[in-house]
Formats: structure tokens, C-alpha cells, sequence
């Protein structure tokens, strides 16, 4: 339907009435447009139809103008640059965005707490911070996560990729952070301080853990006997104790199994013609082959020296 402007007392349009407002309007969502054209243009995003064909790629577009722009990509064409600092781009909607990091403009703004965003597509993943929503799933484990590119990190969980590689020593890291925190062993960079201590760490973690000295706390508690642990891997050590025949260290020699490593060290030194005795008293020199011994002889000393005391 086509909507004609009001005129004023002299016969012509009435500046205040004519103004380009929307003459036409989409009778699917309600959308107003100026020129019948454009309307019609409109309505192919409802009816699903993209007549304008590339001929290169088959990719197909509801607008000619995209087409055009779209040849772009296959031709090369860069043609909108930035004034400030020179950078080209395929696209003035590209641009426009781009210029946004020279303006400091934040069009953006969330309807919750009202921070801004440069990008539309910053806005959406900070509101699902407000609304919880995890739209992307991982196919394998489940887990589903605010942003598409979270998802891809946690992807290589499965696919064991590790594209993060230290030019230094070789070895490949799946997170950038570990990369970033293992590249301080070169450096010698230890810029985390302990702030009861001043001791100083290469990682925030390391940082982190050792702080729990100081503290006391040991978040990581055991689901079963609610017994806590200042690391996580002391946790992990303490579930097997609750898993019945769950021994992960098995002995090359005669095949008895152990809870715990340090345990099929001590009990290996059994089958060595050396008897190794790597534990030492540091009072009388005595060695042993294995820890518990060794803890039950300073036991005996202190008991000895207490009682001639």
C-alpha cells in the first residue's frame, strides 16, 4: 500500500508530515521502506529467494549489490581504505566497523547493565553472560559454552592438537597460555609475586598454588569423605584410595600393582641385585632402600633423644 504525504496550507508537502519515515511496509513483519523497490527487495528474505547467482562459486545472494561486492573476494578487490592507518578492505560496512577502533565509538549497548560494545557480535556473546545461554555443544563430551571459538579451543581436548609451538625447545602446547607461561623458562620471566611472601613465579597458577601455603585453603575436596587438598593432583592421588582394585602402577618384574608411584619405585628396588638405598639419615648417615623405613628410624632417633632428655 502506497501512503502519499500531507500537504501544507500553500498546496506542497508539509516538511513536518513528508519526511522519509516509511511509505511502504512489509505485510510479513511490519518493516517500513521509502521506496517500493526497496520493499520488494525485502521480501525475498522471507520468501527465501536469492536470484543474483555467482558465477565463480555458485554462492547465491538476495541483493545485487552483494553480488557485486561478493566478485570482490574472487578478483581480489580491496577498495575501501581506512584514513587513519591505511588498512584495505573488501566492504564499507567493513570498514565502518574497522574506523570504530580509531573513533573509540561503542554503538553497542547492553539492555542489563548498559556497558557498551564496538561489534554487534561482542554484545550478543556478553548477554549471555545475563541469560546463561550456552548455544554451542560439544558433539563428543556435551559441554556447551557461550562463544563458537571457546568451543574449538575445548575441541582439542579430543582431537589432542596442539597448534601452540615453542621456537625455542619444540614442544607444543594445546592453549596459548601455556605457550605464554611456558616461554618464561627461556626469559627467566617471573613477573607473578607472592603477596605474603614477595616470592616470585613464571605463571599466575604456580602463583596461585603456592599462595595456599600461606592461606590454608585447599579447594579441592573429595566428593566421598569430604577430606580437601591445596592442589587438585593430591585430590586425584586421594580418589583412588576410594576406588576398590584400582591400581594404575604395575610392576615390569612380577606384576603387583600399586596405588601409587612412589610405591612401585620403593618396591622395584626388590628385584635389583643393588638393593638401592637412596634414603639417608641425616643424623647418623644411615641409608635405606626404602621411605618408610627411613621415616620409622628418625621416628626411633627422636624418640631415643627425647627420652635422654
Amino acid at each position: 500500500m502506497v501512503l502519499y504525504p500531507e500537504t501544507g496550507p500553500s498546496g506542497e508537502p508539509d516538511p513536518e508530515t513528508s519526511k522519509p519515515t516509511g511509505l511502504y511496509h512489509c505485510s510479513l513483519c511490519g518493516k517500513s521502506f521509502t521506496k517500493l523497490q526497496n520493499l520488494r527487495v525485502h521480501e525475498r528474505t522471507h520468501r527465501g529467494e536469492k536470484p543474483f547467482n555467482c558465477s565463480q562459486c555458485g554462492k547465491r545472494f538476495t541483493r545485487l549489490e552483494n553480488l557485486k561486492q561478493h566478485d570482490g573476494i574472487h578478483r581480489g578487490e580491496k577498495p575501501y581504505h581506512c584514513s587513519n592507518c591505511g588498512k584495505c578492505f573488501r566492504s564499507l560496512g567493513t570498514l565502518t566497523t574497522h574506523e570504530r577502533i580509531h573513533t573509540g565509538e561503542m554503538p553497542y549497548h547492553c539492555s542489563h547493565c548498559g556497558e557498551s560494545f564496538r561489534w554487534s557480535g561482542s554484545l550478543k556473546t556478553h548477554e549471555r553472560t545475563h541469560t546463561q545461554e550456552k548455544p554451542y555443544q560439544c558433539s563428543l563430551c556435551g559441554k556447551r559454552f557461550t562463544e563458537l571459538g571457546s568451543l574449538k579451543i575445548h575441541n582439542r581436548i579430543h582431537t589432542g592438537e596442539k597448534p601452540n609451538y615453542c621456537s625455542q625447545c619444540g614442544i607444543n602446547f594445546t592453549w596459548l597460555a601455556s605457550l605464554k607461561t611456558h616461554g618464561r623458562i627461556h626469559t627467566g620471566e617471573r613477573s607473578y609475586h607472592c603477596s605474603h611472601c614477595g616470592n616470585s613465579f613464571s605463571g599466575l597458577v604456580n602463583q596461585k598454588q603456592h599462595e595456599r601455603v600461606h592461606t590454608g585453603d585447599k579447594p579441592y575436596q573429595c566428593s566421598l569423605c569430604g577430606k580437601s587438598f591445596t592442589q587438585l593432583g593430591g585430590l586425584n592421588k586421594h580418589d583412588r584410595t576410594h576406588t576398590a582394585g584400582h591400581k594404575t602402577y604395575h610392576c615390569s618384574q612380577c606384576g603387583k600393582t600399586f596405588n601409587w608411584l612412589r610405591h612401585l619405585k620403593e618396591h622395584e628396588r626388590i628385584h635389583t641385585n643393588t638393593q638401592e638405598k637412596t634414603y639417608h639419615c641425616s643424623n647418623c648417615g644411615k641409608t635405606f632402600s626404602q621411605l618408610e623405613d627411613l621415616k620409622s628410624h628418625e621416628r626411633i632417633e627422636r624418640l631415643c633423644s627425647d627420652l635422654c632428655f
